[in-house]
């Protein structure tokens, strides 16, 4: 396995030798229009994905709030709110009246 790794790592530092000149592919954006300060144009989406778009996303709101509304759960917790009015001294880590400490 160590062959084969090293195999292949004396071939791509042996092409990166030979190739003394940085290749660079310019960026191509022959797929749209080219809109510089300006909106785009009225025609850019077809019709169905300017109406199927806030459809959509209309019934993705509708499903997250519909859960939130039945199920609060998700975001306030499955289980109720202690109370701390009713945990002791104890559970809370207080000493009683009557000690003394280390002092």
């Amino acid at each position: 396995m160590i062959q084969s790794r090293v195999i292949l790592l004396s071939r791509v530092l042996s092409y990166g030798l030979r190739s003394n000149r940085v290749q660079y592919q310019p960026i191509r954006h022959a797929h749209a229009e080219w809109n510089y300060r300006q909106g785009p144009p009225d025609s850019s989406h077809p019709a169905y994905v300017r109406y199927g778009a806030p459809v959509v996303a209309g019934l993705m709101w509708w499903w997250v709030m519909w859960h939130l509304w039945h199920e609060p759960e998700h975001i306030t917790g499955e289980f109720p709110e202690p109370d701390p009015k009713l945990w002791t001294d104890k559970e809370l880590g207080i000493p009683p009246d009557d000690f003394e400490g280390d002092e």
